[in-house]
């Protein structure tokens, strides 16, 4: 199987930095193609976001290289997966907590992270960045999208996070695996994606059915983004959409 993708990654209209990160890696192998995708949303009230998202999506992208291909190559199990990068959330919550114990600060990042191996999804979560799977349906003669969310919102009250990662303690990630055919599709986003945007919009504008090139998922990504913002959104906006193609 192939993989159409598109990033959209945007400051916004009032925030004076990005504190989102974001990872998109694939690479084609003797077991087929192996993708990676992540959003990470910095902890916009500590200290330190970028810092505490682009750690973790750099050391994403050195487990990808160093450890997911070569498990996929040994053909080991799933839940060996899932253990590698559970232990590489251990690892990072413990180099994030030792130097926000020598700086004196608090920080942390969401982590949502997809990764598909062929025909089948794994996905990890932390936060209040999300996983979407984005599917077509028909009714009424009409191919129209279907979306439903594969994570729960980490969060208490308005925007008070329960779990990330980062200075607070290690938290075990949230696991999900299944069937990923051709014709779906993954989005991945931070909240500032999402928050001005209804699902129903989401599954239409996203609708793996209308988007064929990798362009028209640019552009796409980039019209939900500009209605946020013009609905009143200041976060920062970041995304990742994936489609399997034949």
């Amino acid at each position: 199987m192939k993989y159409l993708t598109s990033v959209y990654w945007e400051r916004g209209s009032k925030a004076e930095r990005n504190q989102d990160s974001v990872v998109l890696l694939q690479v084609l192998t003797a077991r087929g193609r192996v993708l990676m995708a992540a959003v990470c949303d910095g902890m916009g009230g500590l200290s330190q976001g970028e810092a505490a998202s682009g750690y973790i999506t750099r050391r994403l992208q050195e487990w990808f290289y160093e450890s997911l291909l070569r498990s996929v190559q040994k053909r080991k199990a799933f839940w060996i997966i899932r253990r590698s990068l559970d232990r590489l959330v251990y690892d990072m919550q413990e180099q994030l907590s030792q130097y926000a114990e020598r700086e004196k600060i608090r920080m942390g990042s969401t982590m949502t992270v997809l990764v598909l191996l062929e025909k089948t999804y794994l996905i990890w979560h932390l936060g209040d960045s999300r996983a979407y799977r984005l599917s077509v349906s028909g009714e009424g003669g009409r191919m129209k999208g279907s979306l439903r969310c594969m994570t729960t919102d980490h969060v208490r009250g308005k925007n008070q996070l329960t779990k990330c990662v980062g200075s607070f303690g290690y938290m075990r990630p949230d696991f999900k695996m299944g069937a990923f055919g051709n014709g779906q599709a993954m989005l991945l986003c931070s909240d500032g994606f999402r928050h001005y945007v209804t699902e129903e919009e989401l599954a239409d504008v996203l609708n793996p059915g209308a988007v064929a090139e990798e362009m028209q998922a640019e552009r796409r990504l980039r019209e939900i983004g500009e209605a946020c913002m013009k609905r009143g959104e200041v976060d920062n906006l970041s995304a990742v959409y994936v489609k399997g193609v034949r």
